[in-house]
C-alpha cells in the first residue's frame, strides 16, 4: 500500500465545458449532455466529471428540461 508521500500530487485538470470552450450550457445542445450521462441515462456525478457546483447544477437543470423536451431519455431502471 503506498504511503501518501509516495503519491504525485493529483494536478489541475480542465474541466470538461471549458475543454471543449463551451461558456453556456444548453439544453438543446444534446450532443455536449450525453457526455455527462451514463449509459443507463443518469447524470454523474462532480467526482466523476470533474466539473465545478455551478456548472453541475447548469447541467442537471439543462439534462432536466432536454428530457422534458423528450430530446434525451429518462433514466432506465
Amino acid at each position: 500500500m503506498p504511503r501518501t508521500s509516495d503519491r504525485k500530487p493529483a494536478g489541475h485538470r480542465p474541466d470538461p465545458p471549458a475543454r471543449d470552450g463551451v461558456t453556456y450550457i444548453d439544453y438543446k445542445d444534446t450532443d455536449l449532455l450525453r457526455k455527462f450521462l451514463s449509459d443507463r441515462g443518469r447524470i454523474r456525478s462532480r467526482r466523476v466529471t470533474r466539473v465545478t457546483a455551478r456548472q453541475q447544477r447548469q447541467l442537471s437543470r439543462a439534462v432536466k428540461n432536454a428530457r422534458e423536451m423528450a430530446l434525451l431519455p429518462y433514466a432506465a431502471r
